[in-house]
């Protein structure tokens, strides 16, 4: 009698080859479990992309026989800012959308309509960066300082305002609304800063093969001094996004005071200076401040949402949910 005659057949299922996720379904499942390195890396990646034209023009490396149009007097505008839009603000708000959603990309953007802060806030701001590289430009010129012309004055304003929807509103949304919360919630405050400096001064790089970083004429340790303002700056602007209940605007407003400040009345303050002795100023200035701050705010850096490894990668962060309910605390 044969043993195999009442067997049942193999289920269907077991016949069958395993199928693999869609690789779209796959990518979104490593972005959700590592929302900062799709960030940074995709930002990277687009600003990067962009510039390459750039780069590789007759305003960079040479490698293209054009250059780039200009525009108000420089290349900045045509070579710089199409892939400075394409880069942290578009990253931030592709990874929020994936992570988080309607209710992540709600508090994300909402950030950005937060105008309504002490007025302090604003002085700070608008004031603090200027009157620090004023006392940076005198210390470093021994006391030699010009009255900048009316006309330099008169440009403050609107090249402030061209700051604001250019520079500011291409990077902040990025370095700061989306990154710097969800360093704090895994991260000390000021951890967070020295993690999120280095990484937003990388993104810079490829522009200093273009006119934007003095190149060809530049000292090679350019690049070294803007990194350290960078890492010494971003304490800076922690502390205002923290301590201004984070207010994207006001962390616009910081970040373009020193860009307005730098382009428009520097050099006509301080003739005596060239592009390197600046950066060399800046550097010194920035890290100044960057002390101080943490001296004052012994280390918080005006945030005293304690980190939690729970929250990390894993939808909103806690600040953001915080914020939500209306629990965000600040200190001084």
């Amino acid at each position: 009698m044969n043993k195999n005659k009442h067997r049942p057949p193999a289920p269907v299922a077991s016949l069958m080859p395993a199928t693999r996720p869609n690789p779209m379904v796959r990518l979104g499942r490593l972005i959700r479990r590592h929302p900062l390195i799709a960030f940074f890396a995709l930002a990277n990646a687009l600003s990067w992309t962009a510039w390459l034209p750039y780069v590789l023009s007759l305003n960079g490396l040479g490698v293209l026989p054009f250059r780039v149009p200009e525009i108000l007097g420089t290349s900045q505008f045509a070579g710089a800012l199409p892939g400075a839009y394409l880069g942290p603000i578009t990253a931030a708000f592709l990874v929020t959308a994936i992570v988080d959603g309607r209710n992540g990309l709600r508090a994300w953007a909402g950030r950005l309509w937060r105008w309504r802060v002490a007025p302090r806030w604003y002085a700070i701001t608008l004031l603090a960066a200027p009157a620090g590289m004023v006392l940076t430009g005198i210390a470093f010129s021994g006391g030699q300082i010009a009255a900048p012309s009316l006309a330099a004055i008169s440009a403050y304003a609107p090249m402030l305002l061209l700051q604001l929807v250019t520079t500011g509103l291409a990077e902040e949304p990025g370095w700061r609304d989306f990154a710097l919360p969800r360093l704090q919630s895994r991260f000390s405050p000021l951890s967070a800063s020295f993690i999120l400096g280095p990484l937003w001064a990388l993104w810079h790089a490829p522009l200093f093969l273009t006119e934007w970083g003095g190149y060809p004429d530049a000292a090679w340790w350019r690049p070294l001094a803007f990194a350290g303002f960078c890492i010494a700056f971003n304490i800076v602007m922690s502390w205002v996004f923290n301590r201004s209940g984070q207010s994207l605007p006001l962390s616009m407003l910081m970040h373009v005071s020193v860009n307005t400040f730098a382009s428009v009345l520097w050099f006509e303050m301080f003739p005596a200076f060239d592009e390197d002795g600046f950066f060399a100023a800046l550097f010194v200035g920035a890290a100044v401040a960057a002390v101080a701050i943490v001296i004052g705010t012994r280390g918080t850096l005006g945030c005293t949402m304690a980190p939690s490894s729970s929250t990390a990668g894993t939808g909103i962060a806690s600040a953001e949910r915080a914020e939500e309910h209306g629990t965000t605390r600040v200190s001084p």
